[in-house]
């Protein structure tokens, strides 16, 4: 007789979802842009971290002290990983988020009124 096969160890809830992005805009992780990344991070009930390499030391993404503590300059590159329920929204959405420049979608398209 042969054992049941062992079920997932990991529940899909809590996998590890991970993405990279390059920070393209003047100031880097600033204030405003830690604001930004901080306001949008805590939408999602996911854990979501991030750091300057894969190996860490990695940074809780919705406090805005160790956001802004980070320092990050445009040309790096920065690693989010993310676990909970709605883990690769949230991915999406930050990683979105970083390859506009911190800007929100709908002043991405929204053109300055004519002189």
């Amino acid at each position: 007789m042969t054992p049941p096969a062992p079920s997932d160890p990991v529940p899909k809830t809590n996998a590890m979802h991970t993405g990279s992005v390059l920070l393209t805009n003047d100031v880097g992780l600033h204030a405003r842009p830690s604001v930004k990344l901080t306001q949008l991070a805590k939408r999602f009930s996911a854990h979501i971290e991030f750091a300057r390499a894969t190996t860490g030391p990695w940074a809780d993404a919705k406090s805005p002290v160790k956001v802004m503590r980070f320092k990050a300059a445009k040309g790096e590159t920065l690693h989010f990983r993310a676990s909970g329920a709605d883990a690769t929204e949230a991915l999406a959405a930050i990683v979105a988020l970083v390859e506009r420049g911190f800007t929100a979608e709908d002043e991405e398209s929204a053109q300055p009124p004519q002189a």
